[in-house]
C-alpha cells in the first residue's frame, strides 16, 4: 500500500504535465502565428517597402532634396544627372522630389478609405449573414446591383456631384469597397453560424449584437485582415487611376497617378522623356506589389 502512493503521485504528475503539454500550445496560438509570418522572407520584403514610403510619406519634405512645387524653367525636361536623379518634368520640378512627397497623398487616402470600407462592410455582412432572411435577401441584390457597375463610373458619379478634393476620395473608395468587404464577410459568417458555440450562445440568453460582435467577430477577423489588405493594394490603384483622370488628388500637389496623367498630357513618353512616366509608374508598382507580398504572407500563415 505504501508502494502505491508515489505511484500514484507520479501518475497524478504525468497526467499534470501532459495536461499542461496540451494547454501550452492553444494558450499560445497567436503568438506562434506571429512567428510564422515573421519567418517569412516576402513578408519582411513586403513591409520594408511599405515602411520606407510611410517614413516618406512622414517626412517628405525633410527627405526631398528640392521642393516638389518649385519650377525651374530654364531646368525642364533635364534627364536624370547627378543634380536631379530621376530628372525634371516639363515645368522643371524636381520628379524625385515629387515622387517622395506624392507618398504622403495615397498613405493619407488609402488607408482610411480602406479602413470605412472595411467597417462598414463588416457590419453589414454580419448583418446579412447573422439575421438572413428578407434583410438578407434585400441587402444582397442591392450589393450585387452595385457590384454590376463599373467602380471608376460609381467614382465619377460621387465626385462630380460632391466635387473633387481628400475627404471625397476617402468616402467614395470607401463606399465601393464596402459591399465586395460585405459580401466576403457574408459567406464567413454563414460559415460560423450553424456551429456549437454560437447555439450555446443563445442558450445563454445573450443578445444578438453580442453575438454578433463578441463571438463570430473575433473568429471572422482573419478574414477580414486579408480581405483589408487586398483591398488596400486595389485602394491605391483606384486612387492612381482617378488622378489620372482628373478626378483625384488635385494638382500642383504631388501625386503619382496626377503626374503619369500630366507627362502623357504634355505628350513626353512619346517625345523620348521617359523618366517622368516611369519613376512615379516605379512607385504605385512597389507599394502595390509590397501590399500583396504582405497579403500572401498573412494567407499563407492562417491557411497553415
Amino acid at each position: 500500500m505504501t508502494a502505491s502512493a508515489p505511484e500514484t503521485a507520479g501518475a497524478g504528475a504525468a497526467a499534470g504535465v501532459s495536461v499542461a503539454v496540451a494547454v501550452s500550445p492553444s494558450s499560445s496560438g497567436q503568438p506562434t502565428a506571429w512567428r510564422l509570418l515573421l519567418r517569412r522572407p516576402t513578408f519582411y520584403v513586403g513591409a520594408a517597402i511599405v515602411l520606407f514610403w510611410i517614413v516618406c510619406a512622414i517626412f517628405g519634405h525633410q527627405i526631398a532634396p528640392y521642393n516638389p512645387l518649385l519650377q525651374q524653367l530654364l531646368k525642364n525636361n533635364a534627364a536624370p544627372s547627378g543634380a536631379h536623379w530621376f530628372g525634371t518634368d516639363t515645368l522643371g520640378r524636381d520628379v524625385l522630389s515629387r515622387v517622395i512627397v506624392g507618398a504622403h497623398s495615397i498613405l493619407i487616402v488609402t488607408p482610411l478609405a480602406t479602413v470605412l470600407g472595411t467597417v462598414l462592410g463588416t457590419v453589414l455582412g454580419l448583418f446579412m449573414g447573422y439575421f438572413g432572411g428578407a434583410f438578407d435577401l434585400f441587402m444582397g441584390r442591392l450589393v450585387e446591383a452595385l457590384l454590376a457597375l463599373p467602380a471608376v463610373i460609381i467614382s465619377f458619379l460621387f465626385i462630380v456631384a460632391l466635387g473633387p478634393s481628400t475627404t471625397t476620395l476617402i468616402l467614395v473608395i470607401g463606399l465601393i469597397f464596402t459591399p465586395l468587404i460585405a459580401r466576403t464577410v457574408r459567406a464567413a459568417v454563414l460559415t460560423e453560424r450553424h456551429l456549437d458555440y454560437l447555439a450555446a450562445a443563445r442558450l445563454l440568453g445573450e443578445n444578438p449584437w453580442r453575438v454578433m460582435f463578441a463571438e463570430i467577430l473575433p473568429n471572422v477577423l482573419p478574414t477580414i485582415l486579408v480581405e483589408f489588405t487586398v483591398r488596400l493594394g486595389y485602394a491605391i490603384f483606384t486612387v492612381a487611376t482617378l488622378s489620372f483622370l482628373g478626378f483625384g488628388i488635385q494638382p500642383p500637389t504631388p501625386d503619382w497617378g496626377g503626374d503619369i496623367y500630366y507627362a502623357y498630357l504634355n505628350g513626353t513618353l512619346s517625345a523620348g522623356y521617359w523618366w517622368m512616366t516611369l519613376f512615379p509608374a516605379l512607385a504605385i508598382a512597389s507599394l502595390v506589389t509590397a501590399i500583396n507580398l504582405i497579403t500572401d504572407s498573412i494567407e499563407q500563415v492562417l491557411s497553415s
